[in-house]
This record gives structure tokens, sequence and C-alpha cells, in this order.
């Protein structure tokens, strides 16, 4: 029996997330994608692995439930804390256990070789991310050579959902961590944005690093990362449905989202309250 094709599920505790969702439809503008926030419950950057994971393996059923046979966790809280327990022991488990989850951190660690001559990597993330260290992790099972310093930036994902990312206010906080970031250690030539807010701020970072100094955003490596994976895995690809739509669902009030959702789209869109607990 044919199966149904479906579009590719985006999940995200919040709206970071967008910005992933939209390089990854400017790489694949034919897909269709199916957009969820669980933004009555961010964030979960402070909360612990078992509730991030728990809430994270909801949203993953939810998408499932939608049809999504390929789900991206377009979150870095959800991919530290939840990702690896949701492969290796969720999926098994389930009724079709085809389906898959790929997650934001492996994608874009695996360009910093590329890119830092140094081998020094610093890493800006929320604090739930810097805790769990999965970037430092990660890259030293890539890169055992590199060296890698982290650095919490709790008060960007705030700045940047409020719309202040281009606001004078937001030079102090930025100049602040990036001051910290290189003060340990000003080997460091390539940094990793490990949060999916931070590229709004991407201007105002580059005006307080060194001009040699790489940045690295997420959004690019992880939608050039997925069209390397559905040219690998055909049987995947064939799953998935092409016809060029967006649908944004969110467990907070729809008009909410989707205000909130335009600082990230630049765009006009609609969307869908739902419940996922």
């Amino acid at each position: 029996m044919l199966q149904q094709k479906a579009p590719i599920g985006i999940f995200d505790s919040g709206y970071g997330g967008l910005t992933i969702l939209n390089e990854i439809r400017k790489a694949m503008p034919q897909y269709d994608f199916l957009y969820l926030g669980d933004n009555a419950r961010s964030p979960y950057g402070s909360r612990s692995f078992e509730i991030v994971h728990k809430f994270t393996l909801q949203a993953v059923k939810k998408l499932f439930s939608f049809g999504c046979p390929l789900i991206i966790l377009a979150c870095n809280t959800a991919s530290a804390k939840a990702l690896r327990t949701i492969q290796q022991q969720d999926l098994p488990n389930m009724e079709d256990p085809t389906r898959r989850v790929l997650g934001v951190i492996r994608p874009t660690i695996e360009i910093v070789d590329q890119l830092s001559t140094s081998k020094h990597v610093g890493i800006l993330a929320t604090e739930g991310t810097i805790i769990s260290h999965s970037y430092p992790i990660e890259i030293a099972k890539l890169f055992p050579l590199f060296t890698v310093h982290e650095e919490a930036c709790p008060m960007w994902v705030p700045l940047v959902e409020n719309g202040e990312y281009n606001s004078p206010g937001a030079d102090y906080f930025v100049r602040k961590h990036l001051d910290a970031l290189l003060s340990k250690d000003p080997l460091i030539d390539t940094v990793i944005l490990g949060c999916t807010h931070y590229p709004l701020l991407q201007e105002k970072i580059k005006q307080y690093l060194p001009p040699a100094v790489h940045i690295i955003a997420q959004g690019e490596y992880v939608a050039s990362s997925l069209k390397d994976y559905l040219s690998r895995h055909v049987e995947m690809e064939q799953r998935l449905s092409k016809n060029g739509t967006t649908r944004y669902l969110s467990t907070e009030q729809a008009d909410k989202f989707v205000e909130k959702a335009s600082v990230f789209l630049q765009e006009k869109i609609c969307a869908e309250q739902i419940s996922i607990d």
C-alpha cells in the first residue's frame, strides 16, 4: 500500500526555530513544512533534562500524529537534552520505527573544521544548552584536538523576542558576553551561535568581534545537512510532500504567535492553537 506523503515537521520550544525554518525553506522551497512551537511552555532552557525530554517527546508524537515522517528539532535545548533519548529509546518502540527525528547541534559543528585555523572555538548559547555541554561533547567526538569555551547569554533571547535586538540596549549585553568569551580564550577564531534566536543579533555580534572571527549561524548549515540527508535516504525523501506550503501550530494563542513570528519571518502568517500535553 502506498504511504501518503506528508510534510517535514519542525519543532521548537518557542520562536527561534523559525530562523531554522526560514533557511530550510530557502534551500528546499518545494517541500511542505509543519511548524510546531510549544510557546505556552517556553522557555525550555532552565528546565531539567527529564522535563525537556517529556515536553519534546509530546511534541514529536503530535507531529507524528499529523503524518510527519521526519522531524527536525529546531531547538538547541531539545537537541541537547532530549534528542539522543528519543532516537535511541523512544523511536524504536513506536508504532512506526522508520520515522526519524534529527537535531541542530551536529550539523552546526560539522563545519567548524573548515572554518577554524586556530582550532579554538567559542559557543554562545542559553544557560540550558551551556549546562548540557552538548557542543563541547559533540565537537570532541569529531575534532578531539579542538579547544572549546562556552558563554551563557541569558538576556539575548528576551532582547530578540521583545524586538530590542537592534536597540542601543542590546549593545551592552552583546558586548558584555563577547568580551567574556574572548577573555576566556583570545585564540578563538570561530564562534557558534548555539541558539536559534541569535541570528537576529548577528549584525551587533559582528560589531564586537574581531573581523577575522568566523560566526556560525545554524540555519544555513542545518538546511544544507538536511538536503544531504534526504539525498542519502531516498526512502525518506519519497515520503515527503512537495507543494511548497507551510503550516504553523502553537500551544500559545494563535494571534500572539502570529505577532511574535513576524519578528523572525518578516512576513504575515496564519497559525492555529493546539494542545500537546
